[in-house]
Parts: C-alpha cells; sequence; structure tokens
C-alpha cells in the first residue's frame, strides 16, 4: 500500500465528511489520534467540540439554531481504562459499553448499522487505541450500505499491532461531495504522521476546506506511561 500524504489527501477532497487518523509519532514513542466534522448543511456547521472528562463531546454552537441533534450530538471521544474509542457517532457509547462487558470491539458493534439519513446512509467509521505495557495496537471499523442498499449492511474492521512509527491509518464517511454522498470505499489509507501535536494539529485543520470544515480533535498519548496532550480547533468560537 502507498504511503499517503495526508496533508495532500485533505486538500484534494472538499468533503471527506467526517474523518478518524490514527497512528504513531516518527520517534515511535507517542501514539496519535484525530477526528474532524465537517458540514454542509447549517444544523451540521452549527457544532463544537467540547471537553467531557476524559473524552469530548459535540454541542450546538448556539443553542437556538439547533434543528435535529440526532445524529450530530454525541461523544466522539471516551476513555476505557487503557482503551481509548474514536467514532463518528453514539456508537462511541455502544464500543464503551460492551468492551466494559469485555466484548470484542467487533462484537460491540453488531447490534449497529450505518446511519439512517437516507440516500447518504452515512457510515459510521470507528477506532479503538489500546495502550498497555509499554505496547501499542489499534483497529478501525466501517458498517456501511452495500451499494446505497437500505437493507443491506457491509461490516469491515482492521486491526494495526504494533503499528510503524510515523504512520498512521485515516478513514473517513465519503469519498467526495456528491448528491447522495458517496460512501467511503476500500481499506483505510496509509498516511504519514509527522511532527509534535502542534504542528500536526495546525497541518490538519489548515487542510481541511474551509467553507466545510467544523472541528478537529488531535491528542498524543504516551505509550510507556499513557499521559496525553489533547487539541480542540473549533471553527465557531
Amino acid at each position: 500500500m502507498k504511503l499517503l500524504s495526508l496533508e495532500e489527501e485533505l486538500k484534494s477532497n472538499a468533503y471527506p465528511g467526517r474523518g478518524i487518523v490514527l497512528g504513531r509519532t516518527p520517534d515511535g514513542k507517542k501514539a496519535v489520534a484525530a477526528y474532524f466534522i465537517m458540514g454542509r448543511s447549517s444544523n451540521s456547521r452549527n457544532r463544537i467540540f467540547a471537553v467531557d472528562g476524559e473524552g469530548i463531546r459535540t454541542q450546538a454552537f448556539d443553542e437556538s439554531k439547533l434543528e435535529d441533534p440526532s445524529l450530530i450530538i454525541y461523544a466522539p471521544v471516551r476513555v476505557l481504562g487503557n482503551k481509548t474509542i474514536v467514532t463518528n457517532g453514539d456508537q462511541t457509547d455502544t464500543i464503551y459499553e460492551g468492551m466494559d462487558k469485555q466484548m470484542t470491539f467487533e462484537q460491540s458493534l453488531r447490534c449497529r448499522e450505518f446511519e439512517p439519513d437516507g440516500p447518504n446512509y452515512t457510515p459510521r467509521i470507528s477506532g479503538i487505541m489500546h495502550i498497555e505495557n509499554g505496547g501499542y495496537n489499534f483497529a478501525m471499523s466501517i458498517l456501511k450500505s452495500d451499494d446505497g442498499c437500505p437493507d443491506s449492511c457491509n461490516r469491515f474492521t482492521y486491526a494495526y499491532e504494533n503499528p510503524a512509527a510515523g504512520k498512521g491509518r485515516f478513514i473517513h464517511t465519503y469519498m467526495h461531495d456528491g448528491n447522495p454522498l458517496p460512501s467511503f470505499e476500500g481499506e483505510p489509507k496509509m498516511v504519514e504522521i509527522k511532527g509534535e501535536i502542534d504542528e500536526f494539529t495546525d497541518m490538519l485543520w489548515n487542510s481541511l476546506n474551509e467553507e466545510n470544515k467544523v472541528s478537529l480533535f488531535v491528542r498524543y498519548i504516551d505509550i510507556e506511561d499513557g499521559t496525553f496532550e489533547t487539541r480542540i480547533v473549533n471553527k465557531n468560537k
């Protein structure tokens, strides 16, 4: 698989939708997680990321303009012990609750499907990071309709053990802008991870389409001791 420039991937796509990046810093010492949201409608754009314990939640920037909260208000990031969960919907809670009951990442998602927002049927994308005893692995999942069919769900899970330094995987909801929006295809893209947290955050935010970007979350986790740094960028301030 070709190693791609994350910066170029984002700059060349006006609407990847929501995206998850999981990987490892070039020195191999830190696990990297990033999650961004974009929006075309005023309802989707009326959001910010806010800290919620060790995770984050989305909330309306202007409560008076909030229309349908069902698919836009959720906790994208939650932490369960030495596991960090990152998703594009309320399946974060489904994974958290399932894994808390000793279910696997994949088993936890068996009760979920793509979003009920036809004709787009937005995929549910999810990631899980596991850091323990100086070791690190992560997995990604996508639940998507079978070529736009509302009755058929395709389930894909990708696991990465001891991921290589300076590399990550990138998965997003849509291939590009369109009507209906075309769902992501293929396995998560292999992308280069570069820089310290502020440099990486700036690169991501500046590479996202100016009109459509809404919020960005970035976290660097020390693989040896589990401590972490977080950055949140919101277009609405």
